[in-house]
């Protein structure tokens, strides 16, 4: 829109008292995770499994759950794959731990349906939400190791390679 057209607008308004026109100011503003904290907190977590004999895949998504990073380590199932999108997808969603939910899911079987939310949520342990300034900005999911508290553990190595809280369960 041109100079001309948008002072014709703004008379037109005031003539007819409009005065609540939206502006950019009036937007909210949401931190974003950048792809170079996604691929660093993914290489992070795969690198510490596959040092200690784990072959997993690792999933970083954003605040929507959107993949931002995936990678697939060496002799990694294909199942890993959809199980890390899927735990990291998760965490995001319900801005928690997945393992949380999981023993949420124990305590409480009347919460059953929150598995059957829609087709992307998996409540295994291995999600954690990347919490960076107080702000979840995405989150993190690792498949594939040998127990969901080494999946927990792998992926918190993915956060405090970016600095992001701790989220993993503690004494898991």
């Amino acid at each position: 829109m041109d100079r001309l057209t948008w002072m014709a607008i703004l008379a037109v308004a005031g003539i007819f008292g409009v005065t609540n026109i939206a502006s950019a100011e009036d937007l909210p503003r949401e931190a974003v995770l950048p792809l170079s904290l996604a691929t660093k907190a993914a290489q992070a977590a795969l690198d510490k499994c596959t040092k200690e004999g784990y072959r997993v895949s690792v999933a970083v998504v954003d605040r929507a759950g959107i993949l931002r990073a995936q990678l697939r380590g060496d002799g990694a199932g294909p199942h890993t794959i959809d199980s890390s999108r899927k735990k990291a997808y998760t965490a995001a969603s319900l801005r928690r731990p997945t393992t949380e939910f999981g023993e949420l899911l124990t305590k409480n079987p009347a919460l059953q349906g929150l598995r059957d939310m829609n087709d992307n949520i998996l409540i295994l342990g291995g999600g954690l939400p990347i919490e960076i300034g107080g702000e979840v900005v995405g989150a993190i999911g690792v498949g594939g190791a040998p127990g969901t508290h080494l999946d927990d553990a792998c992926a918190q190595a993915g956060l405090d390679a970016i600095g992001a809280m701790p989220k993993a369960p503690a004494g898991k």
